[in-house]
């Protein structure tokens, strides 16, 4: 709620026009909830100014990824990372970049029902 607020106090980064963006810095099914840690982020095209909703610039590293669809819930989205994990990525020979994954959101709520949503997973490779 913080992050919309200040997109919407700001003008920076309108959900309408721009990417939206998901980094979780843990897995949330082995994190403890007081220390998982997630960041909720927006394309923006200038810098973000000093703002009370402590909103800053994180910038994810350009690279190459494993891009993968999922389409549903976000609250289903583990059904589509593990596979990746489990089964692609050890079949594929290639390694993992020392980067969290995250999410492209092309969908948003409530425009589109939560089980119709589609967001792209990118998980980083070396």
């Amino acid at each position: 709620r913080t992050f919309i607020k200040w997109r919407m106090q700001s003008g920076q980064s309108p959900v309408a026009s721009s990417r939206n963006f998901g980094i979780p810095y843990n897995n949330p099914d082995t994190t403890p909830p007081e220390a998982f840690r997630f960041a909720i982020c927006g394309e923006i095209h200038e810098a973000v100014a000093p703002n009370e909703f402590g909103v800053h610039e994180i910038v994810i590293p350009a690279g190459r990824c494993v891009v993968v669809r999922h389409v549903g819930s976000p609250d289903h989205i583990g059904e589509t990372i593990y596979p990746i994990y489990r089964d692609w990525l050890p079949a594929s020979g290639e390694e993992l970049r020392d980067q969290p994954l995250f999410f492209n959101y092309l969908s948003v709520y409530p425009e589109t029902p939560k089980d119709q949503w589609q967001t792209d997973v990118y998980v980083p490779l070396q």
